[in-house]
């Protein structure tokens, strides 16, 4: 395993997200709203979140994960990637899980952000994507 891709460590991410496909390789994107004081307002974001104090980085984004979208599957550790653009580098690196799932996105209870919306790879580009988003695709895709 590279530096890159090594498992998530819960020492040092201070942020959880999760890659979650479905049968045609398509993810699973959050519209964050677009408001004042959340990080990547009006973003295409993976699902995820902080983890509470002494929680483990497991717990969090299955936490996260059932809070913002109802969902409740398996997740499997993937790797860390560190949020690199300068008004997000005190904020430490983020845990990335990933998991599958083939449902209707426009059917969960959303609680978060606007909508979720399934993407194919070669579409993501052109959306407003986080670029910690953008390289965990990458590395997922390569993998």
């Amino acid at each position: 395993m590279t530096e890159t891709q090594r498992q998530p460590q819960s020492t040092q991410a201070t942020g959880v997200a999760v890659l979650i496909t479905n049968s045609r390789g398509e993810y699973l994107l959050h519209l964050r709203d677009d408001i004042e004081g959340i990080c990547w307002p009006g973003y295409w974001a993976l699902i995820g979140g902080s983890p509470e104090p002494d929680e483990p980085l497991a717990d969090a984004i299955a936490r996260e994960l059932k809070e913002e979208t109802g969902l409740t599957i398996p997740l499997q550790a993937f790797t860390t990637v560190q949020q690199k653009n300068p008004e997000h580098l005190g904020k430490g690196p983020i845990a990335l899980y990933q998991g599958q799932w083939a449902g209707d996105a426009h059917a969960l209870p959303l609680t978060e952000g606007i909508m979720l919306h399934w993407f194919p790879t070669t579409t993501i580009p052109r959306l407003r994507v986080p670029p910690w988003c953008q390289e965990a695709i990458r590395i997922h895709q390569a993998s």
